[in-house]
């Protein structure tokens, strides 16, 4: 009969599940209190939040929806970020952080029912921001029909033209 302590911990697991767009799991050895403190932080603010779970605990949490891919990396110590905004972002915060502190490394990116290896998070750190890749995209679609205004508008002052200079003429006659 599993406690009530862990009963409570794998709701709580799920609740964080249900809630995160994706997560990437990381090897959290060799932290101190105040780097995984820091790390949590700067996380918080890229929309993601950083979790220390038990595999076991988490391994119930997904009620066998668990991609099978997934196993290999729930094995040593697992922190999990559990990204509710920007996966960019939170990908970027946390390739950062691996940079500077060097102690610890990531695991695996989960987006959906997807299992990417750690080198798709750094891939995902190097994309610009979701605010950037917007303008970019509103710029690609609005680039043809800018130059279709163009293009119509010149034909019309083409005409416009044509008929003054036949009114002229008309009008010296």
């Amino acid at each position: 009969m599993p406690s009530p302590k862990k009963v409570a911990q794998v709701e709580q697991i799920r609740h964080w599940l249900a809630q995160a767009h994706g997560q990437i799991l990381t090897d959290y050895r060799g932290l101190t209190v105040r780097e995984i403190t820091e790390l949590r932080r700067q996380l918080r603010q890229a929309g993601a939040e950083l979790r220390v779970v038990k595999n076991t605990l988490y391994r119930l949490a997904a009620n066998g929806n668990l991609p099978p891919e997934l196993e290999p990396y729930l094995q040593g110590p697992t922190a999990v970020a559990f990204i509710h905004g920007d996966e960019a972002a939170a990908a970027k915060v946390l390739v950062e952080f691996i940079k500077q502190v060097r102690k610890t490394e990531v695991k695996a990116l989960v987006l959906g029912q997807r299992v990417y290896p750690a080198s798709a998070v750094e891939a995902l750190a190097k994309l610009p921001p979701r605010e950037v890749m917007l303008a970019q995209l509103l710029g690609a679609l609005q680039s043809p029909l800018s130059g279709l205004v163009g293009t119509l508008s010149e034909l019309i002052g083409q005409f416009v033209r044509t008929l003054q200079a036949v009114a002229d003429k008309k009008a010296q006659a």
